[in-house]
């Protein structure tokens, strides 16, 4: 018995060892402690939550949107504890713009997140020429130059990207957004030849496929939809719900998480995946 005590009581601090080594490992492997990251689309919505939890995970950041008192709201708010927050108010409709924020960019990112974008309704026989290149030129074009911009800069040291599309890009469900839907699709092809092109340089490009979000600006289409009795896309809306395996719409944070995860060293090993957040629409 005494045998047994003895060898039981040797082995406990090795245990202890053991669990405050793999405590250890993981916070380094999801810490992003004195990376810098630029997320575009970060006054609302999942970019504001991206931000938010990115600040928490210990990057320095650098803002982007049109929106600039959103901005503000969202650089007050992550501020402190040493971190810098910048943040630069353009539209990405204009390359001419992009290429100036990386010229005042003097804290390079080794970290990009694509998420500003937008999602007109409209008949597609009524499109017009402005129109669909607005659409794509802030949802596809956009992400496009500023992939590249960030690939020349980083050079050999590599970096993260991870491109925001959406899960209309796989399955298309709600009418009027074809738009929309090409340059969802598009993102998801510049994101994978990304990551095929410059995987041995050392860059990791992956793209997230949100589905159901609660943001403010699906909140505004679900609210007109109501107030004016708009049966068909009432309609649409049920049958959207029926979908989501999980039984409920989403967070903007619960996509921010995934973000995190595909920025950080957990998913070292993840290159150009095509990752749904979207409680099983996609499945169903």
């Amino acid at each position: 018995m005494q045998n047994l005590l003895r060898g039981l009581f040797q082995d406990i601090p090795v245990i202890f060892c053991y669990d405050w080594g793999m405590k250890n490992n993981f916070n380094k492997l999801i810490s992003l402690k004195d990376k810098i990251a630029l997320i575009t689309g970060s006054s609302s919505g999942i970019g504001r939550e991206t931000a938010k939890i990115f600040a928490k995970a210990g990057a320095h950041l650098i803002l982007v949107d049109i929106n600039r008192d959103g901005l503000k709201e969202v650089k007050e708010e992550i501020s402190g504890n040493g971190r810098r927050v910048e943040i630069f108010t353009l539209d990405l409709a204009e390359k001419e713009q992009i290429d100036g924020l990386w010229k005042k960019i003097k804290n390079k990112p080794d970290i990009l997140i694509n998420d500003a974008g937008i999602y007109p309704f409209q008949d597609y026989l009524r499109v017009d020429e402005k129109s669909l290149k607005k659409v794509l030129d802030i949802n596809l074009n956009s992400m496009f130059w500023t992939c590249q911009h960030f690939i020349r800069q980083r050079g050999k040291r590599g970096g993260i990207i991870v491109n925001i599309s959406s899960i209309e890009a796989i399955l298309p469900f709600k009418k009027d957004l074809i738009p929309y839907s090409i340059s969802k699709s598009g993102v998801i092809s510049l994101t994978r030849s990304i990551a095929r092109d410059y995987g041995k340089n050392g860059f990791r490009a992956n793209v997230v496929l949100p589905g159901a979000i609660k943001t403010a600006g699906t909140r505004k289409h679900v609210k007109e939809a109501l107030k004016k009795l708009q049966i068909k896309l009432m309609k649409v809306g049920y049958l959207f719900n029926q979908r989501l395996a999980l039984g409920r719409w989403g967070m903007p944070e619960e996509v921010a998480r995934v973000i995190l995860f595909l920025s950080s060293d957990l998913s070292s090993y993840v290159q150009g995946a095509i990752i749904p957040v979207d409680g099983g629409f996609l499945s169903t």
